[in-house]
């Protein structure tokens, strides 16, 4: 199988997994197998013309950070996020205003590619635990979602501190949404969002204890 991926976000032409999606409801089941694998993976730039860098690269950004935090991280997963997170911070921007520059769009590719791969090795967090309740719940963008929730999440586990400020500017940058009072999540629907993310598989590396507690503490700091 080959690959070409036509966004700079998820990287899951590095991944052995795959998800299926209700279309109604927005949720996920995530499956893997050796067999998933791409032989090949085809990063053209060009073929991301005309989708949003803004959106689909905070996925990646968050990609990126997650993973080295996570319980699941590996010398060889830290590798990639930092790399990732190299590429991803100093072309983001850049690809936002200008989203014609083409080689803005090849390192936000790029690094997608390798917090793609970090996710295989190590797997994510609770911010996308945090953030996939979102989703499906408000058809709000995977990107928006976890730009909501990352920072929150960050201070939750008390790692990452030093990347708050620099996550909050690209995150302004790209005029995502700075906090849930801003978008249409009711905070009487928090306690049930919670509960839902304390299901997510990905809430299962955080290096802090992740529950529906916590997670009710991350949407009221998102909030």
């Amino acid at each position: 199988m080959i690959a070409v991926p036509t966004t700079a976000a998820n990287g899951s032409e590095a991944q052995g997994n795959a998800a299926i999606a209700d279309p109604d409801s927005r949720s996920k089941m995530i499956c893997g197998d050796p067999k998933i694998f791409y032989r090949t993976a085809i990063l053209d730039p060009k073929l991301t013309l005309g989708q949003s860098a803004a959106v689909n690269g905070y996925v990646a950004i968050s990609n990126a950070i997650e993973t080295l935090l996570s319980t699941r991280r590996t010398p060889i997963s830290e590798c990639f996020s930092r790399e990732a997170w190299r590429l991803l911070d100093a072309s983001f921007a850049r690809a936002v205003r200008v989203p014609e520059d083409l080689e803005a769009r090849s390192a936000l590719l790029l690094g997608a590619h390798f917090a793609g791969l970090a996710v295989e090795y190590a797997a994510l967090g609770p911010a996308h635990a945090c953030a996939q309740p979102l989703v499906e719940n408000y058809h709000m963008p995977i990107g928006e979602a976890v730009a909501l929730v990352l920072a929150p999440a960050l201070e939750w586990i008390e790692q990452g501190e030093d990347l708050l400020p620099r996550l909050r500017e690209l995150a302004a940058i790209a005029e995502l949404p700075r906090s849930l009072r801003d978008t249409m999540v009711p905070e009487q629907a928090l306690p049930r969002l919670a509960e839902e993310a304390a299901a997510q598989w990905s809430g299962r590396f955080s290096t802090r204890h992740f529950d529906a507690a916590a997670a009710l503490e991350i949407y009221g700091a998102a909030f």
